[in-house]
């Protein structure tokens, strides 16, 4: 039997409640070094928001990162796994939806996140994208 999403997800997660503003967001992300914050309502997943997300569909649509809830511009579609499918299953659902982080839910909750870096890390650790990952945030 292969490898599990468990076995490689990263299980510290930076979640935001759906009615944050995207400053709020923003400063989160910036706080915690991250690029991506998952949104949850009442505990539960309800999307995933990037830095791009803020960029392209708030700013450059003159919505006001202080007035304008996460849930507004997050990504409410979105592919997810669980904990207990293969990590061959992510590579393939990143591969098709041309992804770069897939959240890892188990009944409803967010329980890990798994990106393009972890895989790459744990399938060739000495790829150029494992040493980009594993390094420290040069911030």
């Amino acid at each position: 039997m292969g490898q599990s999403v468990r076995e490689v997800m990263t299980e510290s997660l930076v979640t935001v409640d759906g009615e944050a503003s995207l400053a709020d967001v923003s400063r989160l992300m910036r706080d915690q070094d991250v690029g991506d914050v998952l949104v949850v309502n009442d505990g539960r997943f309800a999307g995933i928001i990037t830095d791009r997300d803020i960029v392209v569909r708030a700013i450059a649509e003159n919505r006001s990162p202080d007035e304008t809830p996460a849930q507004v511009v997050a990504t409410r579609d979105v592919v997810t796994v669980s904990p207990d499918d293969q990590v061959r299953d992510v590579v393939k659902a990143i591969r098709d939806s041309a992804i770069r982080r897939v959240p890892v839910v188990e009944d409803g909750r967010a329980v890990g996140i798994v990106s393009l870096g972890d895989l790459a890390i744990e399938r060739d650790p000495s790829s150029a994208l494992a040493d980009i990952s594993a390094a420290q945030p040069n911030n």
